[in-house]
């Protein structure tokens, strides 16, 4: 409900009820200048929602999702097959005219590419 702006203390709720003063029950935070860190220029309670107990089901859920993060992206490339330099290798030869994979000395070499009836194409 409260928070603490420079050295004043604004307080959001109705004047009749101000929970500043009852901040001392919670645990209080040390606040250090920021070109001096060794010293201490004053404290703040420390808000009511880093002292509630921990929820399983909330930190399960938290955990599932940021490891999602780290993931490798899996999927069919809409232009699978297509990185080849496949020509047709034109009549003459007694095969279809099918393009076919470049190269030699591998077994993908001489093999039909990008037909639906080719394996791999």
């Amino acid at each position: 409900g409260s928070s603490h702006l420079g050295s004043r203390l604004v307080c959001r709720f109705s004047s009749s009820f101000c929970p500043a003063s009852m901040a001392t029950s919670r645990p209080v935070v040390s606040i250090y200048n920021f070109e001096n860190p060794s010293e201490k220029s004053g404290t703040v309670p420390m808000p009511e929602v880093l002292t509630s107990p921990l929820r399983p089901d909330l930190v399960r859920e938290v955990h599932k999702n940021m490891s999602k993060n780290t993931r490798q992206a899996y999927a069919v490339k809409q232009k699978a097959g297509y990185d080849t330099a496949a020509e047709s290798w034109g009549t003459g030869r007694a095969v279809a005219r099918i393009p076919r994979a470049p190269g030699g000395g591998t077994h993908r070499a001489g093999q039909a590419t990008f037909g639906n009836q080719a394996r791999g194409g």
